[in-house]
């Protein structure tokens, strides 16, 4: 792991989906970036990145990618021990339970997460909303986002929309139903950033 001081090293799944825009908002929220799109690649230079971001992208597309890249293990085993944050498809992907349809997923989030709950891309929409994070409103992108339809009781809501949690925590896991990536505000991802640094021994 990176050492006390030094930027947190935080890797961004890059097999599909916006993961460039998460490498540029981590930078901006000061960490390094990493791509990871082999097994190794959890690994840099002998040592283990600090956090792990799980961007947006079609879910089901995302599966066959860490099946047929070895990945889906290796990422589990990963985000068990290491603070995690998915944003959309990512946050399907932490899920205990995925429905509308059922799919496979880490099961690492106590939460139920219904995919393309709002509808099709034509959908989508930009909102802003109270949060529990300091600077008031925050801006939020969805696009054919999922609802988190039910949260265990070590989960806490951070934003809503429309009485649903959209932005939640649970311990070092993160997930978000819409795209911080995309907006230009970057108290989210600073909020990860934090999350990785203190847990960094």
């Amino acid at each position: 792991m990176t050492k006390e001081g030094e930027l947190p090293r935080i890797g961004v799944l890059a097999l599909q989906g916006d993961y460039a825009a998460h490498a540029a908002a981590l930078r901006e929220a000061g960490a390094q970036p990493s791509l990871v799109k082999t097994p190794d690649d959890l690994r840099r230079d002998g040592q283990s990145l600090d956090g792990m971001v799980l961007p947006g992208g079609e879910s089901t597309t995302m599966l066959k990618f860490l099946e047929s890249h070895g990945l889906f293990e290796a990422l589990g085993a990963f985000c068990r021990t290491r603070p995690t944050f998915g944003t959309c498809a990512g946050a399907i992907l932490l899920a205990r339970e995925v429905r509308h349809p059922a799919q496979r997923s880490l099961g690492l989030l106590d939460a139920v997460v219904e995919r393309n709950a709002y509808g099709r891309q034509i959908d989508s929409a930009i909102l802003h909303a109270e949060t529990t994070l300091d600077g008031g409103p925050l801006e939020m992108v969805f696009i054919r986002a999922p609802r988190i339809v039910e949260v265990g009781p070590n989960v806490e809501t951070l934003a809503l929309r429309e009485g649903s949690p959209a932005l939640v925590r649970q311990g070092a896991l993160l997930a978000a139903t819409f795209h911080p990536e995309l907006s230009s505000d970057r108290r989210v991802h600073r909020l990860f950033v934090d999350l990785v640094k203190s847990g960094r021994t």
